[in-house]
């Protein structure tokens, strides 16, 4: 038996929708993004959605929105992947990292305040496994100190947090669609925005500073080269063929997702009585969209050897950024015991009852 961390499923739906896209002869930005634009907006319950090419992208160019000065503090994790931070240093930011609760993983409100200072232009959180950070608290803490707040969602696709969908409670919220997401795409991203100068940047900024998209250039009246210029932007934005896969996987996404909390109470069942193992701590007013199910183990090392001989492939998530060298080090005492101790186990909807029976029974008879 192997049983892998992750597995996407692509419905045939989707199969189908993106042979239809390649058929069309338009596989590039155009009608099926906009569509899924729309779409997903509207799940989410922000006003608009930008497309792009993939979740680094998305917390790049919110960042870029915000004009931030150069050299500017933003505070953050460093329990995220380095594309997070990386994003903070790709405009010209300094990634300061805050602690995390030790019971959640989550960037923690009271570290969070401690680092404010003059110098502090934005704040980046990141809903570590899908599990939503203090929302409420985090966006007052905002709006007292007049400190913008880019969301890092790339786990957090469909999670709820007091009865709304993260991607909807304040402007720039950042999403991940690469194969291994909740809303598996193969590749890409999206920035789901509330104000509508930042929307109509963000379209600017993913098609290299043009204010006009190539399919309407094409398809509407008036000459194909007219368009303007107006900024330095990049090439990030998301194709048709991304697009038609998302919008027929996005009709799925609650039914996963309700299929992760299953195999999560599951994991959590199996293994609360377990000497050695701690579980993560999860509030009532707030739904994880499991993307990740982690557990905190002692000598954890040991048993990833031992799950990994018997089949089973597990993570970690994730090594501390501030151990690399391109980055600060920071006192981080809760990111430390976390790091040191954490286990992503298999999380993917096509995992079976008996598999996440099997994956318990190795950690249970000890390691």
């Amino acid at each position: 038996m192997r049983i892998p961390l992750f597995r996407p499923v692509i419905r045939e739906e989707a199969i189908d929708a993106a042979a239809a896209v390649l058929r069309s002869g338009w596989l590039g930005l155009g009608p099926r993004t906009e569509a899924f634009e729309r779409e997903f907006a509207s799940y989410v319950g922000a006003p608009h959605c930008v497309g792009l090419d993939s979740g680094t992208s998305a917390v790049h160019l919110a960042l870029r929105t915000l004009d931030l000065q150069p050299e500017a503090d933003v505070i953050t994790t460093a329990l995220t992947f380095v594309s997070t931070n990386f994003a903070i240093k790709y405009v010209g930011g300094r990634p300061v990292f805050a602690d995390i609760e030790p019971e959640t993983g989550n960037i923690a409100l009271g570290a969070v305040r401690e680092l404010l200072s003059e110098s502090t232009g934005a704040i980046v959180l990141v809903h570590y496994g899908g599990y939503p950070c203090d929302v409420d608290g985090f966006y007052e803490l905002s709006r007292d100190a007049g400190v913008p707040i880019v969301e890092d969602c790339a786990h957090a696709c469909g999670a709820v947090y007091r009865g709304r969908r993260i991607g909807g409670h304040g402007n720039l919220h950042a999403f991940s669609f690469n194969a291994v997401k909740n809303l598996p795409m193969g590749n890409g991203g999206a920035v789901t925005v509330r104000r509508p100068e930042d929307d109509m940047r963000l379209r600017r900024l993913r098609a290299l500073g043009v204010d006009a998209d190539v399919h309407r250039r094409m398809t509407g009246e008036g000459y194909h080269w007219d368009y303007g210029v107006t900024e330095i932007g990049f090439r990030n934005h998301m194709n048709d063929v991304q697009a038609a896969i998302g919008l027929a996987q996005l009709r799925y996404l609650d039914e996963d997702n309700a299929r992760r909390a299953e195999i999560a109470g599951l994991y959590r069942e199996r293994l609360s009585d377990v000497p050695g193992i701690s579980l993560l701590r999860y509030e009532e007013d707030r739904e994880s969209s499991y993307h990740l199910f982690c557990v905190l183990a002692e000598n954890r090392d040991a048993l990833v050897a031992k799950l990994r001989k018997s089949g089973i492939d597990v993570g970690v998530h994730y090594r501390r950024n501030d151990d690399f060298p391109i980055f600060e080090r920071a006192e981080l005492p809760n990111v430390d015991h976390f790091w040191r101790r954490v286990i992503s186990l298999p999380m993917h909807v096509s995992l079976s009852d008996d598999e996440v029976g099997y994956v318990t029974d190795v950690i249970r008879s000890g390691w």
